[in-house]
């Protein structure tokens, strides 16, 4: 069985890609996503007054957190020494929107650790927030920049 997917070998077996040979590169990724909430919910983030405590301060150590484990979360990723992640969060008319930017010097791309940054800072932000508003949504989770490694720089082409 020949085949082109990179985590798929010969005889149809998953395997974890072999980087070894590859090239350190400076690597960097960036990741959005956001969670739509009502107004009273939204408010209490911004003030400072949601029940459980510092929703974006809590969110932004979770989502740090996640990244440093997302080779622990997700099967074929390599563990990587990760330089950086930083999260940002920014208010708008419905929702936060967060977003993860991760950077490392290393063989393999960082973008799995930007979304899974992202990802599970928006959970975090609907774990501290859900007796406000049970009714959250969280979406739009994508990458929108890459940096580094044989493909070069790539950006999102739609916001």
């Amino acid at each position: 069985m020949s085949t082109s997917l990179t985590h798929i070998d010969g005889d149809g077996t998953a395997r974890m890609v072999d980087v070894g040979a590859k090239a350190e590169t400076q690597r960097l990724a960036r990741a959005s996503g956001r969670i739509r909430m009502d107004a009273e919910a939204l408010a209490a983030i911004k003030q400072g007054d949601a029940p459980k405590g510092d929703v974006l301060g809590t969110a932004r150590i979770a989502g740090i957190m996640a990244a440093k484990r997302t080779g622990d979360l997700i099967p074929m990723c390599h563990p990587l020494a990760i330089d950086a992640v930083n999260l940002d969060f920014a208010f708008e008319a419905d929702a936060i929107r967060a977003t993860a930017t991760a950077t490392l010097t290393g063989k393999t791309g960082i973008e799995m650790e930007a979304i899974t940054a992202v990802t599970i800072a928006l959970v975090t932000i609907y774990d501290m927030a859900k007796a406000l508003d049970k009714a959250m949504v969280i979406e739009d989770v994508r990458l929108i920049e890459k940096r580094g490694g044989k493909s070069g720089h790539w950006l999102a082409d739609r916001a």
